[in-house]
Protein backbone atom coordinates (compact mmCIF):
# COMPACT_ATOMS: atom_id res chain seq x y z
CA UNK A 1 0.00 0.00 0.00
CA UNK A 2 1.27 3.27 -0.87
CA UNK A 3 1.62 6.26 1.58
CA UNK A 4 1.74 9.87 0.70
CA UNK A 5 4.63 11.72 1.62
CA UNK A 6 3.59 15.48 1.88
CA UNK A 7 5.53 18.98 2.11
CA UNK A 8 6.01 19.48 6.02
CA UNK A 9 5.49 22.74 7.51
CA UNK A 10 9.01 23.47 8.36
CA UNK A 11 8.46 26.25 10.90
CA UNK A 12 5.75 29.02 11.93
CA UNK A 13 4.27 31.07 9.08
CA UNK A 14 6.03 29.03 6.21
CA UNK A 15 3.56 28.28 3.58
CA UNK A 16 5.86 26.21 1.13
CA UNK A 17 9.17 24.92 0.21
CA UNK A 18 11.16 24.31 -2.49
CA UNK A 19 12.74 20.86 -3.19
CA UNK A 20 16.51 21.64 -3.85
CA UNK A 21 17.18 17.49 -4.20
CA UNK A 22 16.29 14.38 -4.17
CA UNK A 23 18.60 11.75 -1.63
CA UNK A 24 16.50 9.29 -2.92
CA UNK A 25 15.39 7.92 -5.98
CA UNK A 26 12.36 5.12 -6.89
CA UNK A 27 12.92 1.82 -6.08
CA UNK A 28 15.62 2.61 -2.90
CA UNK A 29 14.63 1.43 0.50
CA UNK A 30 13.96 3.52 2.85
CA UNK A 31 13.73 3.15 6.64
CA UNK A 32 11.96 5.16 8.84
CA UNK A 33 13.04 9.01 9.67
CA UNK A 34 15.81 8.51 7.33
CA UNK A 35 16.45 11.90 4.72
CA UNK A 36 14.32 11.61 1.42
CA UNK A 37 15.03 15.10 -0.22
CA UNK A 38 16.06 18.38 0.96
CA UNK A 39 14.21 21.37 1.03
CA UNK A 40 14.43 25.25 1.10
CA UNK A 41 12.19 27.86 2.45
CA UNK A 42 12.73 31.49 3.01
CA UNK A 43 13.89 30.80 6.49
CA UNK A 44 15.76 27.41 6.89
CA UNK A 45 16.98 24.60 4.61
CA UNK A 46 15.95 21.30 6.08
CA UNK A 47 15.53 17.23 5.17
CA UNK A 48 12.33 15.70 5.02
CA UNK A 49 12.38 12.32 6.72
CA UNK A 50 9.97 9.50 6.01
CA UNK A 51 7.37 8.56 8.30
CA UNK A 52 7.45 5.24 7.34
CA UNK A 53 9.60 2.16 6.59
CA UNK A 54 9.63 0.98 2.92
CA UNK A 55 10.10 1.45 -0.71
CA UNK A 56 10.24 4.92 -2.25
CA UNK A 57 7.37 4.22 -5.40
CA UNK A 58 6.94 7.59 -6.74
CA UNK A 59 8.50 11.18 -7.06
CA UNK A 60 5.79 13.62 -7.45
CA UNK A 61 7.57 16.78 -7.15
CA UNK A 62 10.68 17.52 -8.89
CA UNK A 63 13.84 18.50 -7.99
CA UNK A 64 13.53 22.98 -8.24
CA UNK A 65 10.21 22.50 -7.84
CA UNK A 66 8.29 24.95 -5.36
CA UNK A 67 4.94 23.71 -3.48
CA UNK A 68 2.59 24.50 -1.09
CA UNK A 69 2.80 22.44 2.73
CA UNK A 70 0.26 20.09 2.70
CA UNK A 71 1.18 18.59 -1.11
CA UNK A 72 2.39 15.12 -1.54
CA UNK A 73 5.94 15.30 -2.65
CA UNK A 74 6.67 11.43 -3.07
CA UNK A 75 4.63 8.27 -2.16
CA UNK A 76 6.54 4.96 -0.60
CA UNK A 77 5.27 1.38 -0.48
CA UNK A 78 4.85 0.54 3.02
CA UNK A 79 7.04 -2.54 3.58
CA UNK A 80 8.30 -3.05 0.62
CA UNK A 81 12.36 -4.28 -0.32
CA UNK A 82 14.44 -1.39 -1.37
CA UNK A 83 17.04 -3.42 -3.79
CA UNK A 84 15.17 -1.24 -7.29
CA UNK A 85 12.24 -1.51 -8.64
CA UNK A 86 9.63 -4.57 -7.82
CA UNK A 87 9.48 -6.45 -10.99
CA UNK A 88 6.10 -6.97 -12.36
CA UNK A 89 5.21 -10.69 -13.14
CA UNK A 90 5.59 -11.96 -16.90
CA UNK A 91 1.96 -11.93 -17.04
CA UNK A 92 1.45 -8.39 -16.46
CA UNK A 93 4.24 -7.51 -18.52
CA UNK A 94 2.81 -9.09 -20.99
CA UNK A 95 -0.95 -7.62 -21.17
CA UNK A 96 0.27 -4.16 -20.43
CA UNK A 97 2.74 -1.56 -21.87
CA UNK A 98 5.88 -0.34 -20.28
CA UNK A 99 4.48 3.15 -19.50
CA UNK A 100 0.76 1.90 -18.41
CA UNK A 101 -0.08 3.44 -15.21
CA UNK A 102 -3.04 2.77 -13.08
CA UNK A 103 -5.77 5.88 -13.68
CA UNK A 104 -8.91 6.45 -11.33
CA UNK A 105 -12.49 5.34 -13.00
CA UNK A 106 -14.86 8.10 -14.74
CA UNK A 107 -16.80 8.28 -11.22
CA UNK A 108 -13.65 8.14 -9.14
CA UNK A 109 -12.23 10.88 -11.39
CA UNK A 110 -15.60 13.35 -11.24
CA UNK A 111 -16.01 13.09 -8.05
CA UNK A 112 -11.99 13.98 -6.52
CA UNK A 113 -12.46 16.90 -9.48
CA UNK A 114 -15.45 18.08 -8.16
CA UNK A 115 -13.77 18.54 -4.15
CA UNK A 116 -10.39 19.47 -5.79
CA UNK A 117 -10.73 21.83 -8.72
CA UNK A 118 -12.61 25.16 -6.98
CA UNK A 119 -9.86 25.11 -4.28
CA UNK A 120 -6.73 27.58 -5.03
CA UNK A 121 -3.79 28.20 -3.03
CA UNK A 122 -3.10 32.10 -2.42
CA UNK A 123 -0.35 31.85 -4.31
CA UNK A 124 -2.85 30.82 -7.59
CA UNK A 125 -5.03 33.80 -6.97
CA UNK A 126 -2.44 36.24 -6.52
CA UNK A 127 -0.76 35.13 -9.80
CA UNK A 128 -4.31 35.36 -11.40
CA UNK A 129 -5.77 38.08 -10.13
CA UNK A 130 -2.57 39.97 -11.39
CA UNK A 131 -2.42 39.18 -15.08
CA UNK A 132 -6.74 38.65 -15.31
CA UNK A 133 -6.91 34.77 -15.74
CA UNK A 134 -10.46 33.60 -15.47
CA UNK A 135 -9.56 30.18 -13.30
CA UNK A 136 -12.38 28.45 -14.79
CA UNK A 137 -10.83 28.51 -18.17
CA UNK A 138 -7.45 26.40 -16.59
CA UNK A 139 -7.13 22.81 -16.65
CA UNK A 140 -5.58 21.97 -13.58
CA UNK A 141 -2.66 19.37 -13.51
CA UNK A 142 -2.86 18.71 -9.66
CA UNK A 143 -4.37 16.46 -7.77
CA UNK A 144 -8.17 15.80 -8.55
CA UNK A 145 -8.03 18.36 -10.91
CA UNK A 146 -6.05 21.16 -8.72
CA UNK A 147 -5.50 24.30 -10.49
CA UNK A 148 -1.04 24.90 -9.24
CA UNK A 149 0.68 27.37 -9.51
CA UNK A 150 2.45 26.19 -12.49
CA UNK A 151 -0.29 25.85 -14.56
CA UNK A 152 -1.14 29.67 -13.81
CA UNK A 153 2.68 30.33 -14.64
CA UNK A 154 1.93 28.50 -18.46
CA UNK A 155 -0.99 29.74 -18.99
CA UNK A 156 0.88 33.82 -18.24
CA UNK A 157 4.01 32.26 -20.92
CA UNK A 158 1.06 31.45 -23.46
CA UNK A 159 -0.02 34.92 -23.22
CA UNK A 160 -3.44 35.06 -21.03
CA UNK A 161 -6.10 32.91 -20.66
CA UNK A 162 -6.33 28.99 -22.52
CA UNK A 163 -8.63 30.13 -25.09
CA UNK A 164 -6.82 33.63 -26.06
CA UNK A 165 -3.31 31.81 -26.14
CA UNK A 166 -4.19 29.28 -28.44
CA UNK A 167 -6.36 31.79 -31.09
CA UNK A 168 -2.64 34.26 -30.81
CA UNK A 169 -0.82 30.87 -31.54
CA UNK A 170 -2.92 29.87 -34.56
CA UNK A 171 -3.04 33.34 -35.78
CA UNK A 172 0.90 33.34 -35.74
CA UNK A 173 0.70 30.05 -37.21
CA UNK A 174 -1.13 31.13 -40.45
CA UNK A 175 1.17 34.37 -41.40
CA UNK A 176 4.20 33.38 -40.02
CA UNK A 177 6.69 31.45 -42.17
CA UNK A 178 8.24 27.53 -41.40
CA UNK A 179 9.76 28.70 -37.65
CA UNK A 180 12.85 27.21 -37.07
CA UNK A 181 13.54 24.27 -34.84
CA UNK A 182 14.03 26.47 -31.52
CA UNK A 183 11.07 28.89 -32.36
CA UNK A 184 8.71 27.24 -29.64
CA UNK A 185 11.52 27.75 -26.99
CA UNK A 186 11.59 31.47 -28.25
CA UNK A 187 8.23 32.22 -28.35
CA UNK A 188 7.79 31.15 -24.58
CA UNK A 189 10.94 33.69 -23.80
CA UNK A 190 8.92 36.29 -25.33
CA UNK A 191 5.94 34.98 -23.60
CA UNK A 192 7.35 35.59 -20.24
CA UNK A 193 9.26 38.70 -21.12
CA UNK A 194 5.77 40.43 -21.95
CA UNK A 195 4.20 38.98 -18.83
CA UNK A 196 6.89 40.05 -16.84
CA UNK A 197 6.79 43.58 -18.13
CA UNK A 198 10.92 44.07 -19.10
CA UNK A 199 12.57 43.90 -22.37
CA UNK A 200 15.73 42.47 -22.28
CA UNK A 201 18.48 44.32 -24.73
CA UNK A 202 22.25 43.46 -25.38
CA UNK A 203 24.34 43.27 -22.67
CA UNK A 204 21.54 42.73 -19.71
CA UNK A 205 22.11 39.79 -17.22
CA UNK A 206 19.71 37.55 -15.76
CA UNK A 207 20.05 36.33 -12.74
CA UNK A 208 18.03 33.14 -11.80
CA UNK A 209 16.27 33.53 -8.57
CA UNK A 210 16.99 31.24 -5.32
CA UNK A 211 14.65 29.68 -3.86
CA UNK A 212 15.31 31.88 -0.34
CA UNK A 213 14.99 35.13 -2.56
CA UNK A 214 11.58 33.25 -4.40
CA UNK A 215 9.98 33.14 -0.73
CA UNK A 216 10.94 36.13 0.59
CA UNK A 217 9.55 38.23 -2.51
CA UNK A 218 6.13 35.96 -2.16
CA UNK A 219 6.21 36.82 1.21
CA UNK A 220 6.58 40.42 1.22
CA UNK A 221 3.80 40.65 -1.42
CA UNK A 222 1.44 38.34 1.24
CA UNK A 223 2.61 41.12 3.99
CA UNK A 224 1.70 43.82 1.72
CA UNK A 225 -1.45 42.44 0.39
CA UNK A 226 -2.77 41.45 3.19
CA UNK A 227 -2.08 43.42 5.97
CA UNK A 228 -2.99 47.26 5.51
CA UNK A 229 0.83 48.74 6.55
CA UNK A 230 0.52 52.29 8.18
CA UNK A 231 3.61 54.02 9.68
CA UNK A 232 4.90 56.63 11.53
CA UNK A 233 8.35 57.75 13.20
CA UNK A 234 9.56 59.74 15.90
CA UNK A 235 13.08 61.23 16.84
CA UNK A 236 14.83 60.59 20.17
CA UNK A 237 18.11 61.96 21.65
CA UNK A 238 20.39 59.41 22.48
CA UNK A 239 23.40 61.10 23.46
CA UNK A 240 23.22 59.92 26.70
CA UNK A 241 23.34 56.16 25.10
CA UNK A 242 26.21 57.44 23.22
CA UNK A 243 27.85 58.26 25.75
CA UNK A 244 27.25 55.14 28.18
CA UNK A 245 28.50 53.14 24.95
CA UNK A 246 31.68 55.02 24.71
CA UNK A 247 32.39 54.37 28.15
CA UNK A 248 31.50 50.62 28.94
CA UNK A 249 32.12 49.11 25.32
CA UNK A 250 36.05 48.66 25.40
CA UNK A 251 35.60 46.55 29.45
CA UNK A 252 32.77 44.73 27.92
CA UNK A 253 34.29 43.40 24.78
CA UNK A 254 37.32 41.74 26.84
CA UNK A 255 35.72 40.53 29.74
CA UNK A 256 32.58 39.25 27.70
CA UNK A 257 34.26 38.67 24.02
CA UNK A 258 31.55 40.50 22.15
CA UNK A 259 30.98 43.56 20.94
CA UNK A 260 28.42 46.15 23.24
CA UNK A 261 26.44 47.76 20.01
CA UNK A 262 23.31 49.68 20.28
CA UNK A 263 20.84 47.23 19.02
CA UNK A 264 20.54 45.49 22.83
CA UNK A 265 19.49 48.85 24.20
CA UNK A 266 16.95 49.53 21.61
CA UNK A 267 15.52 45.69 22.45
CA UNK A 268 15.70 46.68 26.11
CA UNK A 269 13.73 49.74 25.41
CA UNK A 270 11.15 47.84 23.01
CA UNK A 271 10.42 45.01 25.20
CA UNK A 272 9.95 47.11 28.23
CA UNK A 273 7.48 48.63 26.23
CA UNK A 274 5.49 46.12 25.01
CA UNK A 275 4.52 44.99 28.39
CA UNK A 276 2.90 48.08 28.66
CA UNK A 277 1.36 48.38 25.41
CA UNK A 278 0.82 44.52 24.65
CA UNK A 279 -1.53 45.17 21.50
CA UNK A 280 1.75 45.62 19.79
CA UNK A 281 2.90 42.21 20.60
CA UNK A 282 -0.18 40.53 18.86
CA UNK A 283 -1.14 38.79 15.18
CA UNK A 284 -4.20 38.64 13.05
CA UNK A 285 -6.55 36.00 13.60
CA UNK A 286 -8.84 36.46 10.94
CA UNK A 287 -11.92 37.08 13.45
CA UNK A 288 -10.09 38.19 16.56
CA UNK A 289 -6.64 39.24 17.86
CA UNK A 290 -4.17 37.12 19.35
CA UNK A 291 -2.48 38.76 22.08
CA UNK A 292 1.19 36.43 22.67
CA UNK A 293 2.11 36.01 26.02
CA UNK A 294 5.84 35.04 25.28
CA UNK A 295 7.72 38.25 24.04
CA UNK A 296 9.90 36.85 21.59
CA UNK A 297 11.83 39.83 19.45
CA UNK A 298 12.93 38.77 15.47
CA UNK A 299 15.87 40.53 14.61
CA UNK A 300 17.04 41.08 10.93
CA UNK A 301 20.69 39.68 9.84
CA UNK A 302 21.25 40.30 6.66
CA UNK A 303 24.48 37.70 4.61
CA UNK A 304 25.52 38.12 0.88
CA UNK A 305 22.52 37.14 -0.88
CA UNK A 306 19.67 37.03 1.79
CA UNK A 307 17.88 38.26 4.88
CA UNK A 308 17.04 36.29 7.60
CA UNK A 309 14.72 36.87 10.84
CA UNK A 310 15.90 34.77 13.79
CA UNK A 311 14.68 35.10 17.16
CA UNK A 312 15.40 35.79 20.85
CA UNK A 313 12.92 34.06 22.63
CA UNK A 314 11.40 35.54 25.87
CA UNK A 315 13.58 38.99 25.73
CA UNK A 316 11.91 41.13 28.30
CA UNK A 317 13.77 38.41 30.72
CA UNK A 318 16.67 39.33 29.72
CA UNK A 319 19.40 41.75 30.82
CA UNK A 320 21.04 44.15 28.18
CA UNK A 321 24.45 41.62 29.01
CA UNK A 322 21.95 38.76 28.03
CA UNK A 323 20.59 40.68 24.81
CA UNK A 324 23.77 41.41 23.71
CA UNK A 325 24.87 37.89 23.97
CA UNK A 326 21.97 36.60 22.15
CA UNK A 327 21.85 38.90 19.27
CA UNK A 328 25.96 38.03 18.73
CA UNK A 329 25.33 34.24 18.76
CA UNK A 330 22.11 34.68 16.35
CA UNK A 331 24.32 36.48 14.11
CA UNK A 332 27.06 34.33 14.34
CA UNK A 333 24.81 31.25 13.36
CA UNK A 334 23.13 33.13 10.67
CA UNK A 335 26.22 34.05 8.90
CA UNK A 336 27.51 30.50 9.76
CA UNK A 337 24.24 28.89 8.04
CA UNK A 338 23.78 26.62 11.08
CA UNK A 339 20.39 28.69 12.53
CA UNK A 340 18.10 26.19 13.53
CA UNK A 341 14.22 26.10 13.49
CA UNK A 342 14.22 26.91 16.94
CA UNK A 343 16.11 29.87 16.15
CA UNK A 344 13.78 30.95 13.04
CA UNK A 345 10.37 30.32 15.34
CA UNK A 346 7.95 32.14 17.53
CA UNK A 347 8.85 35.65 16.72
CA UNK A 348 6.33 38.20 17.87
CA UNK A 349 7.71 41.47 17.01
CA UNK A 350 10.53 42.70 14.94
CA UNK A 351 13.48 45.14 15.73
CA UNK A 352 15.34 45.81 12.50
CA UNK A 353 18.35 47.84 12.76
CA UNK A 354 18.39 49.47 9.25
CA UNK A 355 20.97 52.55 10.93
CA UNK A 356 23.76 50.11 10.61
CA UNK A 357 24.12 50.87 6.74
CA UNK A 358 23.52 54.47 7.01
CA UNK A 359 19.77 54.60 6.70
CA UNK A 360 17.94 58.14 8.47
CA UNK A 361 14.71 56.87 7.61
CA UNK A 362 12.84 53.80 6.26
CA UNK A 363 9.29 52.41 6.05
CA UNK A 364 9.65 48.56 6.80
CA UNK A 365 7.94 46.06 5.59
CA UNK A 366 5.98 44.03 8.52
CA UNK A 367 6.94 40.33 9.24
CA UNK A 368 3.64 38.65 8.52
CA UNK A 369 1.71 37.72 11.14
CA UNK A 370 3.17 40.29 13.31
CA UNK A 371 1.25 42.82 14.36
CA UNK A 372 4.16 45.87 13.79
CA UNK A 373 7.79 46.23 12.97
CA UNK A 374 10.51 48.58 14.55
CA UNK A 375 13.67 50.43 12.44
CA UNK A 376 15.99 52.15 13.96
CA UNK A 377 18.17 54.45 12.16
CA UNK A 378 21.64 55.74 11.95
CA UNK A 379 22.66 58.17 15.11
CA UNK A 380 23.52 61.44 13.60
CA UNK A 381 24.99 64.29 15.22
CA UNK A 382 22.73 67.84 14.93
CA UNK A 383 22.73 70.79 16.04
CA UNK A 384 19.38 71.11 18.61
CA UNK A 385 18.08 73.62 21.20
CA UNK A 386 18.89 71.79 24.34
CA UNK A 387 17.54 73.68 27.62
CA UNK A 388 17.67 77.22 25.75
CA UNK A 389 21.00 76.92 23.82
CA UNK A 390 22.73 75.59 20.71
CA UNK A 391 24.51 72.44 21.44
CA UNK A 392 25.44 69.02 19.19
CA UNK A 393 23.47 66.08 20.06
CA UNK A 394 23.07 62.58 18.94
CA UNK A 395 19.80 61.91 17.08
CA UNK A 396 17.89 58.72 15.99
CA UNK A 397 14.83 58.49 13.70
CA UNK A 398 12.45 55.11 15.20
CA UNK A 399 9.95 54.21 12.35
CA UNK A 400 7.58 51.97 12.47
CA UNK A 401 5.24 50.12 10.37
CA UNK A 402 1.92 48.80 11.86
CA UNK A 403 -0.78 46.57 10.84
CA UNK A 404 -4.04 49.40 10.73
CA UNK A 405 -6.29 46.27 11.29
CA UNK A 406 -4.54 45.54 14.99
CA UNK A 407 -3.48 49.42 16.06
CA UNK A 408 -4.49 53.03 15.52
CA UNK A 409 -2.60 55.74 15.64
CA UNK A 410 -3.27 56.58 19.35
CA UNK A 411 -1.68 53.23 20.60
CA UNK A 412 1.40 53.21 18.26
CA UNK A 413 2.40 56.57 19.24
CA UNK A 414 1.92 56.10 22.87
CA UNK A 415 4.04 52.88 22.42
CA UNK A 416 6.56 54.63 20.41
CA UNK A 417 6.54 58.13 23.32
CA UNK A 418 7.80 55.22 25.85
CA UNK A 419 10.62 53.07 23.41
CA UNK A 420 11.45 57.20 23.09
CA UNK A 421 11.79 58.17 26.73
CA UNK A 422 13.37 54.88 27.56
CA UNK A 423 16.58 55.50 25.35
CA UNK A 424 16.61 59.17 26.61
CA UNK A 425 16.68 58.20 30.04
CA UNK A 426 20.33 56.19 29.48
CA UNK A 427 23.49 58.03 30.60
CA UNK A 428 26.94 57.42 31.72
CA UNK A 429 25.75 56.51 34.75
CA UNK A 430 23.57 53.38 33.89
CA UNK A 431 23.93 49.89 35.26
CA UNK A 432 23.31 47.08 32.56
Amino acid sequence: MATDITMPQLGESVTEGTITKWLKQPGDSVSKYEPLCEVATDKVNAEVPSTITGTLSEIVTGEGETVEVGVVICRIDEGGEGNGTPEAPAEAKEAAPADDITTPSPAEEKEEAGTMKGRYSPAVLRLAQEHEIDLEQVRGSGRGGRITRKDILQVIEQGGTPQAAQAAVEVKEDEAPAAAPDAPEQKREMAAERAAGVTLENGDQEVPLTSVRKTIAQRMVTSKHEAPHAWTMVQADVTGLVKLRKKLKDEFKQREGVSLTYMPFFIKAVVDSIKEFPYLNAAWGGDKIILKKRINISIAVATDDALYVPVIHDADEKSILGLAKAVHQLAEKTRAGKLTMDDLSGGTFTVNNTGSFGSIASQPIINHPQAAILSMESIVKQPVIHDDMIAVRDLVNLCLSLDHRILDGLMAGRFLQRVKERLEAYGPDTQI
